[in-house]
C-alpha cells in the first residue's frame, strides 16, 4: 500500500507544474494573487524538499523509487530518491525561493511571465535530478532549457537577446549530442534504465565495448557543455552577465545539472564492474577540470564587470567540481559535494548582491576604473570639492551591502573561516592522504589549482570590492528594499551554517560519494527483484 509519504518524491516535479499552468492561465492580471501562489509554491517545494532529505538521510537509508503507473522499471517512468538528488532539490528550492523572493521588488515587472518561467525551470531541475532513465533525463533536460531560454531573455534589451540567442544555439548543439549519445548506449545496452543499463556493462561484449564508451563520450559532452567545462564554457560568462539579477541566480545552478549527471553516470556504467571499461574517462574529467579552472581564473582577473565576474566564479566553481570528480576516490568526491552546496549558495547570493552594488554607480563605472588606472586620469583628490566630509557617516545600505559583499568574496576565494574553506580542504585531504610514496603531477596540479584560483579570485573580489564601494561608489545611496536584501541574507547565512554543521554536513556528503561510488543499492532498490525483462514480459 503506497503512503503520502511515497508520493513526496514526485511532488518537486508535480508542484511547480501545477503552480506555471496555473499563473500561466491568471495572465498578467491580479499581480498580488500571481505573487502569492508563487511564493506559497516556492515555500511549499522548500517544505518538501526538506523532508525529503530527512527520508533520504533517514534509518535504513533506503533509496526510494517512484513508479508512475507501478509499472516494472524497465518500462515505468521511475524517479529515484537518493542522498545526492535529495540534497540537489534542496538546493533548488533554496535558490529558487530567494530568486522569486528578490524578484517581486521589482523583476517581476520587468518582462512577461517571470513567475511561470520560474515555476517550469523549477520542475525541470527536480525532474533532472530525480529521474532514473536516460529517456526522461532528457526529457526534463529539454523542459529546464526551454525555461532558461525565456529566462535569460527576460526584460529584453539587446545584450540579453544577443547573449540568449547565443545560449540557444550552444543548447541546441548539446541536445542534439544528448539524442545521439543515448541512441547510440540504447543501441549496444538496449534500455535507457541507468541502473538496468548499469546491471548490463559487465556483459557487453568486447566487440561493442569501444561503441558503448563512444556513445557515453557523445553524451558526457553534451552534459559538459551544461557543465561549461574548457573549451565549451565560453558562453557561460556572457549569457549570466546579460540576465536579470534573479534569473541568473536560478541559472547558476544548472551547471550542477551536467556536472551531478556526469557524476552518476560515470559512477555507474564504469565502476569496478564495468570490466574493461572500468574507469573509462576519469583522467579527461581531471584533465578538463584543471583547464577549466585555469580559464576561469583569467576570465576573473580579466574582468572588470562584477555580473561577469559572477559568471566566471561559476568556470572556477565547474573546473573544481570536475577536477575533483575525475580523482575517483570516494573522500574527495565527498569533498566536492560540501564544496557544491557552497559555491551555489555564495554563487547565488552573489548575483543577487551585483545589481544592489551597481544600483546608482554611473554608467560605464568599471570601463573608467580601468581607464584611469590604465592612463592615470584619476581626479584631483587635492580639489576641496570632490573631498569627503570628514564626519560624512557611511550610509547603512552601503554598510549592509559592504558586509555581504566580503562574506561572498571569502566563499568564493575558499577563505576561512567560512565554508568555502572547509571544502577546498575536504577536497584536498583525502587527495593527498590517498597519495603514498610521494604526490602524482595531477595531484600537485589540483592542489595548485586550487590555491591559485582562490587567490584569483581574492585579488579580483578585492579590486572590485575597492572600486564599487571606495573608488567609484553610488552617486546616492542604493535604496534596497527588504524583499531584496532578505534572500542575500539568508543564502549567506546559509552557508554560514555550512561551516556551523561542517560536521553533519560531511558526514551525508560522504555517505552520498560512498553510495555513488558503490551503486549497488541504487541498482538494486530500482530493479524488479524477479529480474523482469523485455523478453518475459507478455
Amino acid at each position: 500500500m503506497t503512503g503520502w509519504v511515497d508520493h513526496l518524491v514526485i511532488a518537486p516535479v508535480v508542484l511547480p507544474l501545477l503552480a506555471g499552468t496555473l499563473l500561466i492561465l491568471l495572465g498578467e492580471r491580479r499581480r498580488a494573487l500571481r505573487a502569492g501562489i508563487a511564493v506559497a509554491s516556492a515555500v511549499a517545494l522548500l517544505v518538501i524538499a526538506t523532508l525529503l532529505v530527512s527520508l533520504a538521510d533517514g534509518a535504513g537509508h533506503e533509496v526510494r523509487v517512484y513508479r508512475l503507473g507501478n509499472w516494472p522499471s524497465v518500462f515505468a517512468i521511475v524517479l529515484v530518491l537518493d542522498r545526492l538528488s535529495a540534497m540537489m532539490v534542496a538546493l533548488v528550492a533554496v535558490l529558487g525561493l530567494a530568486a522569486m523572493v528578490f524578484s517581486l521588488a521589482r523583476w517581476q515587472g520587468a518582462g512577461a511571465h517571470f513567475h511561470p518561467l520560474l515555476q517550469f525551470q523549477l520542475m525541470g531541475l527536480n525532474g533532472a535530478f530525480l529521474t532514473g532513465d536516460l529517456f526522461n533525463l532528457f526529457v526534463f533536460f529539454e523542459v529546464m532549457l526551454a525555461a532558461s531560454y525565456g529566462l535569460a531573455m527576460h526584460g529584453s534589451g539587446p545584450a540579453r537577446v544577443r547573449a540568449g540567442l547565443h545560449y540557444i544555439a550552444v543548447n541546441l548543439v548539446a541536445a542534439l549530442l544528448f539524442l545521439v549519445g543515448v541512441s547510440v548506449l540504447y543501441g549496444v545496452g538496449g534500455t535507457l534504465s541507468m541502473a538496468d543499463l548499469s546491471a548490463r556493462m559487465g556483459a557487453i561484449p568486447a566487440e561493442d565495448r569501444a561503441l558503448v564508451e563512444a556513445g557515453a563520450a557523445i553524451l558526457g559532452v553534451a552534459f559538459l557543455i551544461k557543465a561549461a567545462m574548457w573549451p565549451v564554457g565560453f558562453w557561460l560568462p556572457g549569457t549570466y552577465a546579460a540576465a536579470s539579477a534573479p534569473s541568473a541566480a536560478i541559472l547558476s545552478i544548472l551547471s550542477k545539472v551536467g556536472i551531478c549527471v556526469v557524476l552518476r553516470l560515470w559512477l555507474m556504467l564504469f565502476g569496478d564492474d564495468a570490466a574493461g571499461s572500468a574507469g573509462f574517462g576519469g583522467p579527461w574529467l581531471m584533465a578538463g577540470g584543471l583547464a577549466t579552472i585555469a580559464f576561469g581564473s583569467i576570465a576573473v582577473l580579466a574582468t572588470q564587470d562584477l555580473a561577469r565576474l559572477a559568471g566566471a566564479s561559476v568556470l572556477v566553481s565547474s573546473g573544481t567540481l570536475l577536477a575533483a570528480i575525475g580523482a575517483g576516490l570516494p573522500g574527495v568526491t565527498a569533498g566536492a559535494l560540501y564544496y557544491l552546496v557552497s559555491s551555489v549558495l555564495a554563487i547565488g547570493a552573489f548575483f543577487l548582491l551585483v545589481e544592489l552594488v551597481e544600483r546608482g554607480r554611473e554608467v560605464g563605472a568599471d570601463v573608467l576604473a580601468v581607464t584611469r588606472e590604465a592612463f592615470g586620469t584619476r581626479r584631483d583628490d587635492d580639489d576641496p570639492e570632490d573631498m569627503p566630509a570628514v564626519d560624512a557617516p557611511i550610509p547603512g545600505a552601503m554598510v549592509v551591502l559592504g558586509g555581504a559583499f566580503l562574506c561572498c568574496a571569502l566563499l568564493l576565494a575558499g577563505l576561512p573561516p567560512l565554508s568555502g574553506f572547509l571544502a577546498k580542504l575536504a577536497i584536498l585531504a583525502p587527495l593527498l592522504a590517498a597519495a603514498q610514496g610521494g604526490l602524482p603531477p595531477l595531484t600537485w596540479l589540483v592542489l595548485a589549482a586550487l590555491i591559485l584560483s582562490g587567490l584569483a579570485t581574492l585579488v579580483a573580489m578585492l579590486r572590485a570590492g575597492i572600486e564599487a564601494f571606495w573608488t567609484s561608489p553610488p552617486v546616492s545611496p542604493p535604496r534596497v528594499a527588504a524583499l531584496e536584501a532578505g534572500p542575500i541574507a539568508a543564502l549567506l547565512a546559509l552557508a554560514a551554517g555550512l561551516t556551523i554543521m561542517g560536521g553533519p554536513v560531511m558526514r551525508y556528503t560522504s555517505e552520498a560519494a560512498a553510495s555513488l561510488h558503490a551503486p549497488r543499492g541504487y541498482i538494486e532498490a530500482v530493479l524488479p527483484p524477479e529480474g523482469v525483462t523485455v523478453e518475459e514480459v507478455p
